[in-house]
């Protein structure tokens, strides 16, 4: 019986080298290491696996850009995103956009290693603390724009008075909607509330014009 064929792409050795020892314990075939987002989408090209783990931050293309291509150029390829990146909003992107599987690297690498068979077999997991982060992607796109924009400007360290100036808002106002955007997701403080925005790439300058 022919092996699924696999190619794993990530940019540290030990990484990749623990990984083809998890997926080679599963009987799959490691046809190809890739150690950036280029590689990986020549490897995939080339191979066309059943089967690529993909890390979201890799050198010269993104994790989200590999995926696309991949997408394009070997449409049956399972992509199962294992990475150490944490953003909400990229994973819930990964997750709409149809990755087959999630599993962050500081979760349970039991997990991830008896999700393989599934997965070959066309099922769709999201591993331990994947659902979590989706569940709160929800809450961060049920913001208004309104929230949004004063996010940014609570980033960028504009305290309520000087937002509602610049909004042409009252200050209780700002302040009513700085309390429901900290209760959506849920953080307690402003340097909370700015450690979010960051991590999430939610500052966009478009929303404060």
């Amino acid at each position: 019986m022919v092996k699924p064929t696999a190619v794993i792409a990530d940019d540290h050795t030990l990484i990749r080298n623990g990984i083809q020892q998890i997926l080679m314990s599963c009987d799959l075939d490691v046809v190809a290491q890739a150690c950036d987002g280029l590689e990986a989408i020549a490897m995939v090209r080339s191979h066309q696996p059943q089967v690529l783990t993909l890390d979201l931050a890799m050198p010269y293309s993104r994790g989200i850009e590999v995926f696309s291509e991949v997408r394009r150029w070997s449409p049956d390829t399972k992509i199962i995103v294992f990475s150490g990146l944490t953003s909400v909003s990229l994973i819930s992107n990964l997750a709409q956009s149809g990755a087959d599987a999630i599993f962050l690297k500081r979760g349970d690498l039991s997990a991830f290693s008896d999700a393989i068979p599934k997965i070959v077999g066309g099922d769709r997991i999201m591993g331990p603390g994947v659902s979590e982060m989706l569940d709160a992607a929800h809450n961060t796109s049920a913001l208004t724009a309104r929230e949004l924009q004063i996010l940014s400007l609570v980033s960028r360290g504009f305290n309520n008075r000087d937002i509602a100036e610049r909004l042409g808002l009252s200050t209780k106002t700002i302040d009513n909607h700085r309390t429901n955007l900290m209760r959506k997701i849920q953080v307690h403080s402003t340097a909370e509330l700015i450690a979010y925005a960051l991590r999430e790439g939610l500052l966009d300058a478009s929303l404060e014009t």
